[in-house]
């Protein structure tokens, strides 16, 4: 069984949509977890008007009775509330007469999927594209996640993210101990670990927002409470860290994937870059050192995961860059759409999301099982065999 989920809906659409497969019958799931999530994504200094107007809450429509999962399918939903300003243009029904206010763009912003997805799907109206392309759908991805958190937690998991860089400015030593990340107050206000960083980091958005500017950095997400032996090295597709990559990829903005220090390893000796192995107090193995991230040859060591999602900035810019109209085919300033400033914290919190899926999906395929009780015995058992190895 696999946990997998998939999401419909547009940027101003009616609602977001997603649907959860291969959740356990008997998980508790508590919905103001969900929404409490769905809070995070929303936080963060240098957010745009968007979050202002939505107040992201999702309600379940099928596959959870009385507080519990029940083996089916899981349907969630949540509100557009600024879908009431854009109900015409976003109608799913044919128009009887023009629109006053049409909102076609035609002006593609560089950076964006604008005019590829316009020349891919064939539209003069590259709106088709922006609604789709929009990172509103990571709404709808953060509640999957929220369910993902939930099954990750009765097995000892847990999942932060904290913003590590922002712009030209970053936390200096790079590397936090989890309790520094877990230590963080809910609500700082760009989820940083140091808080003479964090400062510089609001100097640096203020100066962006006046010059019409955006800015990217990088997020750090780590996974707490790992067992050993998830994904494989016996074939490509199983490898747990091609996995992991491919999903902090797949955030909107997202254009690089570190996982443990594997940057700067590239320019040291093996020497100091592999994780010695020692002796643990209670008779197993641990690492020295966790430069791997947590993964060695695509299968989890029992180290803390630690991967970095390196975020470009906002293709959106009120400094608009030069582009062409599609239709008159002239040269012309980019469209500019209300768009943030920055938002690693939130692709954080994003990134958190897509790990918890990643590792929910290995944790089902691992341990199987119809319900959670199924589920949580064969894990016990597997536990043991370990800890004898």
């Amino acid at each position: 069984m696999h946990f997998r989920f998939t999401t419909a809906g547009e940027s101003h659409g009616k609602a977001l949509v997603a649907i959860i497969e291969g959740v356990p019958a008997g998980l508790e799931i508590d919905i103001e977890v969900v929404n409490r999530e769905l809070w995070r994504r929303q936080q963060g200094y240098g957010r745009g008007g968007r979050m202002k107007i939505e107040s992201d809450k999702a309600e379940i429509l099928s596959g959870v009775r009385h507080g519990r999962t029940i083996g089916s399918p899981i349907a969630l939903t949540i509100e557009n509330l600024d879908f009431v300003h854009w109900q015409d243009v976003m109608s799913a029904k044919p128009l009887e007469r023009p629109l006053d206010n049409p909102r076609t763009l035609t002006r593609p912003r560089p950076g964006h999927a604008d005019l590829a997805g316009g020349q891919k799907y064939q539209t003069r109206d590259l709106r088709d594209i922006l609604e789709r392309a929009s990172a509103r759908e990571t709404a709808a991805r953060v509640a999957c996640g929220a369910v993902a958190k939930q099954l990750l937690g009765a097995f000892g998991l847990e999942i932060r993210s904290h913003v590590i860089k922002l712009g030209d400015v970053q936390i200096v030593p790079l590397a936090r101990e989890w309790t520094e990340i877990t230590a963080i107050p809910a609500d700082s206000r760009l989820n940083c670990a140091d808080e003479t960083a964090e400062q510089e980091m609001i100097k640096a958005i203020d100066e962006a927002k006046a010059d019409g500017d955006t800015l990217g950095g990088i997020f750090e997400v780590v996974a707490h409470g790992v067992p050993i032996g998830l994904g494989a090295h016996t074939s490509w597709e199983d490898k747990l860290d091609a996995r992991i990559a491919r999903a902090i990829m797949s955030i909107h903005a997202v254009k690089a994937v570190e996982l443990g220090t594997g940057v700067a390893n590239a320019a040291k000796r093996g020497s100091e870059v592999h994780d010695e192995i020692v002796l643990a107090p209670d008779g197993g193995f641990r690492r020295s050192t966790n430069n791997a991230g947590g993964l060695e040859g695509g299968i989890t060591n029992g180290e803390e995961i630690r991967v970095r999602g390196y975020m470009k900035p906002i293709s959106t810019l009120r400094k608009r860059l030069m582009s062409a109209d599609i239709i008159t085919k002239e040269a012309s300033e980019a469209a500019f759409e209300r768009s943030d400033i920055t938002a690693v914290p939130a692709a954080g919190v994003i990134g958190e999301t897509m790990l918890a899926v990643v590792l929910a999906n290995e944790i089902r395929e691992k341990f199987g099982g119809d319900s959670m009780d199924e589920m949580l015995r064969n894990y016990e058992g597997y536990v043991s065999a370990i800890s004898k190895y």
